[in-house]
């Protein structure tokens, strides 16, 4: 099981300590030193001061920030976790997506959601509406765009006459895509034209506020993993399929030491439903305080969580 870990790229109110090139730099180099998989940042380009001022948080943009993580290491994946895709103009996300693969060497992992704040999408000109319609109609876009052939085809508020995109991405046929969110449309959509799920846990209240299905437990996680494989199988699909999640045991609070038995149980847990990827994210809000999780994490559960195999959730 790998590890994607989250940069503290919301944390604006602590300025450059956490939100500056050289924090991103060298927390993502610690975490490929310390053996993380990944490292990932979350995205809101433009949100409501409304829900700002409910808890809500900023972020500095994804593919900017990715790329001085890229420039700071050599190994680790580069995560958007997730990137909102009807947001913006699909083939405009498609060569910045394609940009960062090529200048990574092929390390970028595209989580994918369809947001939930309708004030944002109002802001940056999408329809909320139609942001399921809408990402699916992106991620076609992009999977034809990086094919470095004419592209023809047409959609809501964009048509490409026969128009070309290079280079293609590092990773042919182009960087893997996980799709966010814990709905049955999002699990179609994640087995229809991605490569992999990251669901995250929820209770009721919190799925309501964004918008997607309650999932609390590794049995809520392992029927939704049912419904996938019997759509899969409907349509032909087969794996490898990646799926990402959230363990329990996390520490919420800055200064609580990692509780690694409980995180390692929970992973075992989950590997054995078919996770084969967990998200993580420190609450210390000092880059010290990040770099002693992250170096706790190298000695006391990174060495453990290699050792767990997931169950294949798709046949190959």
């Amino acid at each position: 099981m790998r590890v994607s870990l989250g940069l503290p790229t919301h944390r604006v109110d602590q300025g450059a300590d956490l939100v500056s090139g050289s924090a991103i730099g060298e927390l993502s180099a610690a975490a490929e030193e310390a053996g993380f998989g990944a490292v990932y940042v979350t995205e809101h380009p433009f949100p409501t001061t409304a829900w700002l001022d409910g808890g809500g948080h900023h972020a500095l943009d994804p593919l900017v920030a990715l790329s001085f993580a890229a420039a700071a290491t050599r190994t680790i994946r580069l995560h958007t976790n997730l990137f909102v895709a009807a947001y913006r103009n699909p083939f405009l996300a498609a060569k910045g997506l394609s940009t960062l693969d090529v200048l990574s060497g092929g390390r970028l992992v595209v989580g994918v959601g369809a947001g939930y704040l309708e004030g944002e999408y109002d802001a940056l000109g999408g329809a909320f509406a139609t942001r399921n319609d809408d990402t699916d109609a992106a991620l076609a876009a992009w999977r034809a765009a990086w094919t470095g052939e004419s592209v023809v085809a047409e959609g809501d508020g964009w048509r490409a006459p026969g128009n070309t995109m290079l280079p293609r991405p590092a990773q042919q046929p182009g960087p893997p895509i996980w799709i966010g969110g814990n709905s049955k449309r999002a699990i179609r959509r994640a087995v229809e034209l991605a490569d992999g799920w990251s669901p995250f846990p929820t209770s009721p209240a919190v799925a309501t506020a964004t918008r997607t299905a309650a999932l609390r437990t590794p049995e809520d996680l392992a029927g939704r993993l049912d419904y996938a494989r019997e759509h899969a199988a409907s349509i032909g699909r087969t794996g490898p399929f990646d799926v990402a999640f959230i363990p329990r045991g996390l520490r919420m609070g800055a200064g609580e030491p990692v509780d690694a038995d409980a995180v390692v149980a929970s992973c075992a847990a989950l590997a054995a439903v078919g996770v084969n990827w967990i998200t993580v994210a420190f609450a210390e809000g000092t880059r010290d305080g990040q770099l002693a999780q992250i170096a706790t994490w190298a000695t006391d559960v990174l060495p453990a969580l290699a050792e767990l195999e997931a169950t294949p959730v798709l046949p190959a």
